[in-house]
């Protein structure tokens, strides 16, 4: 009797493991070793939870976060000719750049260990998607951290956007996984960027309000140089 239940109870279950073959990796190399065919199958991937419906919006940060590297290497450029030779401005700004471009290597890691492919020849457009339109550069310190501080706004924006899709969606399209890395990895460090630029212009600002600013302006620089 004990044999039969068994027996019932296997079969019961091989029924249902049948019903979802299209579901698992297993049951696919199964069917493909039958015939010899197996060579790889869209199935047996590291593709698990809500990454495709968030992994767009990760793209569409991705060549956010590029755009602004780009942006800030200009800033940083144009703060080092020997016109403007403002070496403080520079390293803030190169160091800006240098971050999001090591913030986009980042995340195409993240997507390509998620079983994700990182595809720059598609525009993916999403609130995610940092405004692109491009500011002149030919700015002075002030407007420059103006410039700045409206940049990483609009990136901890993103950020806070790729989250919250991660973790509010359907229960199939939710990542706790993604939601748990965009959170430890750039929520809290955008945030104090973007504390940071806000007191330097603020700073600056009120250093300003001479007649000739340019001292002003000189000691400030020296400043940013030893941060």
């Amino acid at each position: 009797m004990k044999l039969f239940v068994a027996l019932a109870l296997f079969a019961s279950l091989s029924s249902l493991a049948l019903a979802k073959d299209e579901e698992y990796c297993q049951n696919t190399v199964i069917t493909a070793c039958a015939s010899s065919a197996f060579s790889g199958n869209s199935i047996c991937n590291a593709r698990f939870a809500g990454i495709d419906h968030v992994e767009p919006e990760i793209q569409a940060y991705i060549n956010a976060q590029l755009t602004k590297s780009y942006d800030y290497l200009l800033l940083a450029t144009h703060f080092n000719s020997y016109q403007k030779n403002r070496p403080g401005f520079q390293k803030l700004y190169q160091g800006l750049s240098d971050r999001s471009f090591d913030d986009s290597i980042a995340l195409i890691k993240q997507i390509t260990r998620r079983g994700g492919v990182v595809d720059f020849n598609t525009r993916h457009e999403s609130p995610a998607s940092v405004s692109t339109k491009r500011n002149t550069v030919e700015v002075d310190e002030l407007h420059s951290l103006a410039l700045a501080l409206d940049t990483e706004k609009q990136l901890a924006s993103g950020a806070t956007h790729v989250h919250s899709r991660a973790t509010h969606a359907a229960d199939a399209d939710r990542d706790p996984e993604l939601a748990h890395y965009i959170e430890e990895n750039f929520l809290g460090k955008q945030a104090d960027s973007v504390r940071k630029l806000s007191g330097y212009a603020n700073d600056l600002a009120k250093l300003m309000k001479v007649p000739d600013p340019s001292l002003s302006v000189y000691l400030f620089d020296e400043y940013l140089q030893k941060q």
